[in-house]
């Protein structure tokens, strides 16, 4: 029997809005400040197997980005509960973590040390890292003068170089010119099919999803309203689209 690597157990989220800033500031002094609720995710459970790879679907505002948050500890619930199990990487906002001052070599080094990595290990990675992201001449200078193209190369490269056991994609695979968005795609296919890694992928691409994918959940004002097959998934999430 194949292990859960993540599951969602009646999983709620729901933000507080304020008016403006400053209703948002009095709000941590006066308890009673006005608000609205706003339900991101609305009493979610699934199950997510090892090895599988899964796109999660959904237009804007259905919940999909808040449910990578929670995965990922950037965000926590509200109710219910949430296990994960396995070094997450994801490629997300590929170019936080980053110091301006450190340079490219310096950041690799900072970025696996947050993503839980030991320097012995990171540095067995490094030029393999650096060769992927196509920076080499630009390795020792500082972030600051990177392009933002490269910053996003190299946060990429550090991501699908570090032996992730969970990888979770959101769009992620637009980095760069056309040769290089190839070369990452055939990178996140390889460790998808060679290593074993978990896959969760966050796309309105439903062609990409069905390349990577054979799992598909759908997405509608905080629900998960389809679990299944991803040819089906991709009927469903279409017929919501139009």
């Amino acid at each position: 029997m194949s292990e859960t690597v993540i599951e969602f157990k009646n999983v709620t989220k729901i933000y507080k809005l304020y008016k403006s800033d400053k209703q948002r500031l009095k709000a941590i002094i006066w308890k009673k400040t006005p608000y609205k609720e706003k339900r991101a995710v609305n009493n979610v459970s699934f199950k997510i197997q090892r090895g599988d790879s899964v796109a999660l679907f959904g237009r804007n505002g259905a919940g999909k980005s808040t449910i990578l948050k929670m995965i990922t500890e950037v965000a926590f619930p509200t109710t219910g509960e949430i296990i994960v199990k396995g070094r997450v990487s994801a490629l997300l906002e590929l170019t936080s973590g980053f110091d301006p001052e450190f340079t490219g070599r310096e950041n690799i080094y900072l970025k696996g040390q947050l993503l839980g990595l030991k320097n012995n290990e990171i540095k067995e990675l490094e030029q393999e890292i650096i060769d992927f992201a196509e920076i080499e001449e630009y390795i020792d200078q500082p972030i600051r003068t990177y392009s933002s193209g490269m910053k996003a190369r190299l946060g990429f490269s550090i991501n699908v170089n570090i032996k992730p056991e969970i990888l979770i994609v959101d769009e992620a695979l637009s980095v760069g010119d056309e040769n290089f968005r190839k070369k990452c795609s055939k990178k996140v296919n390889e460790i998808i099919k060679n290593e074993g890694v978990t896959l969760l992928f966050v796309t309105h691409s439903v062609g990409m999803a069905a390349e990577f994918c054979k799992r598909g959940m759908v997405m509608e004002t905080g629900k998960i309203v389809f679990d299944g097959n991803i040819e089906d998934a991709i009927k469903r999430y279409q017929a919501t689209s139009k």
